[in-house]
């Protein structure tokens, strides 16, 4: 959320990082709210200061017998006077909350500008796209005909966006969300594993910019708990309401979940296969940090993301979003596509994103410098490292064979027992 201090200070630049958000300017309107806001605080802060004077007075008229009453009369008043006061500033300050709420983050300067993802930009292609000398089949094709992709299964007792995996498959996505973690808890990647809960409070989707706006999106229990749409929720939120000492920073963890969406906005969209599903596998990163640290571990973050895709041995190109395609959240993103042949095109697989304050500001998750005094609002950064089901999907695609079989990668095979291929049970 934004910070209104910052909003007072800057309000041209909030007005240019809206527009870069394809809105219309709001400081004005903001800036006359807390105007309003700050000048109920001032008048109560004004009353209880001549209501404390004036008690005193009484204090001194009754020791010394003498009447009180007018003085009592008065204090009355501004009793009145007060609980008035504070309900306006009360009622000022949640319209001004609400109003910064459902504000997204503002872009950074490197951000292009844009309405939606053909103004995004790539930054680098990676590997080389496999070509085969037969037509490439499509993961829904490659894992039908093994027999344990089954989605009719799936939608006689969940509905459609769900899927069945089974033996060889299962153990497949197993291993890759096992591959991942090692990769990214070893020394070299640096990120410690957590365990969440898949289930959290308001509060903890509300911290991270789900809440209020993306309601529809999540799936909610009847004892009002939401189930995850990625792990970034419950690690983000490990740092809620702390404050954190700077030589403890950065800060790296990473997560393997289920993961739900709703869907809501998604009808008719990939509807065919487990590009789109209401409930997937997902190796999530998150980092907080200084301010003076995020955009660098951004660009770490990304790097981590791609050395799964590396080891893996699949083509990728990296695109940095434009600010009309970012997330709610975001102040820059990376997208990690893959290459799927079966369907002819790169498709999302990873998103890295620097939140800078934004979360934290929700979170109250701040540190105290090492120098200086006080403390400040870290910077939270996500990403996924990598999205399991989709990594399962570019395997079946950019390993398959004529008759259908497909071969595991090198970085796998020890945690498929050693196996080498999926045979095609015809």
């Amino acid at each position: 959320m934004h910070d209104i201090r910052f909003i007072r200070e800057h309000p041209a630049a909030f007005d240019a990082g809206l527009k870069k958000r394809n809105l219309a300017p709001l400081s004005a309107e903001l800036l006359e709210i807390d105007k309003r806001r700050r000048g109920a605080i001032s008048e109560s802060e004004t009353i209880q200061s001549k209501r404390k004077a004036l008690s005193q007075q009484i204090g001194i008229a009754k020791r010394k017998g003498e009447p009180a009453d007018a003085l009592m009369a008065e204090v009355a008043g501004l009793e009145a006077s007060l609980k008035k006061g504070e309900a306006l500033a009360a009622e000022l300050d949640a319209e001004l909350t609400r109003r910064l709420e459902v504000l997204p983050n503002l872009p950074v300067d490197d951000v292009p500008d844009g309405i939606d993802e053909t103004a995004n930009v790539e930054v680098r292609r990676v590997g080389n796209q496999r070509n085969f000398s037969f037509p490439a089949k499509d993961h829904v094709a490659l894992g039908e005909a093994t027999g344990e992709m089954d989605f009719a299964a799936a939608a006689k007792i969940s509905g459609a966006r769900f899927v069945f995996l089974k033996s060889r498959l299962a153990r497949l996505e197993r291993a890759i969300a096992q591959f991942m973690l090692d990769l990214h808890t070893s020394e070299e990647g640096g990120y410690t594993e957590v365990n969440p809960p898949l289930l959290v409070r308001d509060n903890a989707v509300y911290g991270v910019g789900q809440l209020p706006k993306f309601a529809e999106d999540m799936f909610r229990t009847t004892a009002g708990l939401w189930l995850i749409p990625t792990a970034e929720v419950p690690l983000t939120n490990l740092v809620a309401d702390e404050i954190l000492d700077e030589r403890d920073l950065p800060m790296r963890f990473t997560a393997g979940t289920p993961s739900f969406r709703s869907e809501a906005g998604a009808a008719g969209k990939d509807t065919r296969g487990m590009i789109r599903q209401h409930q997937f596998m997902k190796v999530e990163l998150v980092s907080v940090t200084t301010p003076e640290q995020s955009a660098a571990e951004h660009e770490r973050m990304t790097a981590c993301a791609e050395e799964v895709l590396r080891r893996l041995g699949l083509a990728w190109r990296v695109m940095l979003l434009s600010a009309g395609d970012m997330g709610f959240g975001a102040q820059k993103t990376y997208d990690i596509e893959v290459w799927l042949p079966g369907q002819g095109t790169y498709r999302e697989i990873s998103s890295c994103s620097n939140c800078g304050a934004f979360q934290a500001q929700r979170m109250k998750a701040r540190y105290r410098p090492a120098e200086g005094r006080g403390t400040r609002p870290v910077h939270t950064l996500n990403g996924s490292g990598l999205a399991v089901g989709r990594t399962l999907i570019a395997i079946l695609e950019n390993y398959q064979h004529e008759d259908g079989s497909v071969s595991i990668p090198p970085a796998l095979q020890r945690y498929m027992g050693g196996q080498k291929l999926i045979e095609h049970h015809g």
